[in-house]
């Protein structure tokens, strides 16, 4: 089960997102997508979103219902089932 997680701080890191899952089941992985290059080397500052991925169903749901609206860095969090990449009609 993957969630898109958004209305994060600039401060949150990859791992209090783990953690904050982790209460809640086993995380087979979170992506925190960052900024664009700069001057060659990643920015360092995530755009306030994240993908996190939960193998179980069950613990998945349980994550959702207790983490949506829940702050975290003075921001409540949007927890939402993230929806499969569509890949456009005209590429084969």
């Amino acid at each position: 089960m993957t969630f898109h997680v958004s209305n994060l701080s600039p401060e949150t890191t990859r791992e209090e997102l783990q953690e904050a899952f982790q209460a809640h089941g086993t995380v087979a992985s979170v992506l925190l997508p960052a900024e664009g290059m700069k001057d060659g080397s990643p920015s360092g500052v995530h755009r306030g979103y994240a993908f996190v991925v939960m193998r179980n169903r069950v613990e998945g749901t349980a994550a959702l219902s207790a983490l949506d609206g829940k702050p975290l860095h003075g921001r409540p969090m949007s927890v939402r089932i993230a929806m499969p990449r569509r890949t456009p009609h005209y590429v084969n």
